[in-house]
């Protein structure tokens, strides 16, 4: 019922960009914070940035600051995640997902997400 589909991950070279989609549905996507992290298979979780509810303020990892943005459009119930600048160590899966509640507490803790999609930096 509750999904949080990925979209918009390819492969791009060392500096270039790409925009990540989240398509959320199944609850009430405009009342909860909904973030983004990062995995490779057999590797541990990082997470990347996350928007809240309400005001819609934004955090950031440090290694991402001032490359990606990360936005929400009420409208559609989609949150982007604009990629810039996009660097080798960029390259995971990135996944989309909710904290359920409106605030951000914690980048690395989410309670739902959806099937990522895959972001490979190399030239």
């Amino acid at each position: 019922d509750v999904q949080l589909q990925a979209s918009g991950g390819g492969l791009v070279q060392p500096g270039g960009s790409l925009r990540l989609s989240c398509a959320a549905s199944g609850f009430t996507v405009n009342g909860y914070a909904i973030g983004w992290f990062r995995q490779a298979p057999g590797k541990g979780r990082e997470g990347v940035s996350c928007v809240e509810s309400g005001d819609g303020s934004t955090i950031y990892t440090d290694s991402v600051k001032g490359r990606f943005t990360i936005s929400r459009d009420n409208a559609s119930k989609t949150v982007y995640l604009q990629m810039n600048s996009l660097k080798p160590e960029d390259t995971d899966v990135y996944y989309c997902a909710t904290p359920w509640r409106p605030s951000c507490t914690d980048l690395n803790q989410y309670d739902y997400w959806g099937q990522g999609t895959l972001v490979t930096v190399s030239s």
